[in-house]
């Protein structure tokens, strides 16, 4: 796997730590690149998490995600990739990393990587 940008991610303080709350976030232009064929892949990347004590900052996310545009990543692995590294910053309850990908080849991959606190 290329090199991560995950210090690029920030967070602050969850300002309900006592009630049990879902933060949905879109990333409609998220791109990375095929690590087979260089071309460029598109998709809608869909993080839907239950907070403990902090929420990622959503400026420092748009630049973690955007540091992936010119990076080789099979789907499967750049989606838990994103997982991974939110989960090390913010040790949330649940988790859940969606990548849609656009049709390439005439075929549709979306996948999903869950994490729950134990």
């Amino acid at each position: 796997m290329p090199e991560t940008f995950a210090h690029l991610l920030e967070f602050f303080a969850n300002p309900r730590p006592e009630r049990e709350y879902e933060i949905k976030i879109d990333a409609p232009e998220f791109t990375c690149l095929c690590p087979k064929t260089g071309q460029p892949d598109f998709a809608t990347i869909r993080i839907r998490y239950v907070p403990k004590a902090r929420c990622v900052e959503l400026k420092s996310l748009k630049l973690y995600l955007w540091s992936f545009r010119d990076q080789g990543h099979f789907h499967e692995a750049v989606t838990n990739q994103i997982l991974d590294d939110l989960v090390a910053l913010l040790a949330p309850l649940r988790m859940l990393v969606e990548g849609d990908f656009w049709v390439r080849g005439g075929i549709k991959t979306v996948v999903e990587a869950k994490y729950q606190a134990k």
